[in-house]
């Protein structure tokens, strides 16, 4: 259960701190760890306690020894096993279950991405408690801060369960330093197979350019951009910037491009140095993945466009005339 309260920040008292424990779940591809855990990682330590990770998977040894050096992390806890190929939710979750019932965390999180999404409420209906979705501010071990209505208002709540169990929004908080941590490891027996699923496999688009969700520059498209092959005016330009490429809903909807690149409430949530926004009007639910970016820059014939309204630099002209100029002097410089 949790209640929402007002914006008051509330402090937890010393001894509280001491038995606070927070239990990350890591979510990497065997490789590496994705950024947005390394942003739970950030989270977690800022509820005081000790923070200790656990990795599932069918080969964990690289991914553990890279969160060992984590700062800030105390402890990881690693469970290989065939089943966990693919990460599907139903399997893992026994696992966290068994890792909770042993060590008792105040706090359980991962990152609000498809994995948090689906791992996350299936452990809380288990333990039958309320989970806090898609947090952009802690401020005490029980206060947490939540955006709603599409990002157009904030949301502080109490959480009165007696474990804690959230999502974080992984552009709200910086990640955690990639060096200076020590943590020890244990190895944990995996749990046995549930079999409700079966991970058979997995196709990926390849790409050269950045990923969308961790990329410094994102050039996005919208409706304005008329057909999927006029997508290739902003993948020139996206080379020349070293960008990545998204698209607003109305784009994907269209079918213009996969669904893959859609940012906004119901797609991928950006934050980069730069993102420039191409024939998007600015619907709120668009706004909602990318307003946190650190500069916008808005190409819109109407200046009417809500879209100009956050954006930092606008350019009210035709796309298929400014995009390609832009290109141009890029490949110049």
């Amino acid at each position: 259960m949790y209640r929402a309260l007002s914006t008051g920040r509330q402090k937890g008292t010393p001894t509280l701190r001491r038995l606070l424990s927070a239990l990350v779940i890591a979510e990497h591809d065997t490789q590496q760890v994705t950024p947005v855990t390394l942003s739970a990682i950030t989270a977690a330590k800022r509820l005081g306690g000790d923070v200790s990770c656990l990795v599932a998977g069918t080969d964990c040894t690289k991914v553990a020894e890279e969160l060992a050096k984590i700062q800030g992390v105390s402890k990881l806890f690693i469970s290989q096993h065939e089943s966990y190929k693919g990460f599907l939710p139903e399997e893992l979750t026994p696992l966290v279950l068994e890792a909770q019932k042993k060590f008792n965390f105040t706090h359980i999180c991962a990152g609000a991405s498809a994995f948090g999404k689906s791992l996350l409420p299936r452990i809380a209906a288990k333990l039958d408690v309320a989970p806090v979705s898609d947090v952009i501010e802690i401020k005490s071990p029980d206060t947490f801060v939540r955006a709603i209505y599409a990002g157009n208002a904030l949301c502080t709540v109490k959480c009165e369960e007696s474990v804690k169990i959230f999502s974080i929004r992984g552009t709200s908080f910086e990640a955690a330093p990639a060096s200076g941590g020590s943590a020890s490891s244990d190895t944990v027996a995996p749990s046995a197979p549930v079999g409700l699923s079966e991970w058979l496999h997995q196709s990926l688009t390849k790409s050269d350019r950045p990923e969308l969700t961790s990329a410094k520059v994102v050039v996005s498209g919208g409706r304005g951009l008329k057909s999927g092959d006029n997508f290739k005016l902003l993948y020139d330009l996206a080379d020349q910037l070293n960008a990545a490429v998204g698209a607003s809903r109305a784009a994907v909807d269209a079918g213009f491009v996969p669904n893959d690149m859609q940012v906004g409430q119901t797609g991928k949530i950006v934050a980069p140095e730069v993102y420039i926004a191409v024939g998007i009007s600015g619907a709120i639910q668009h706004l909602a993945g990318m307003k946190d970016s650190k500069t916008i820059v808005a190409i819109n014939k109407d200046p009417e466009a809500p879209i100009f309204q956050v954006a930092d630099y606008g350019l009210v002209a035709d796309l298929f005339k400014a995009v390609p100029e832009m290109t141009e002097i890029m490949k110049r410089k």
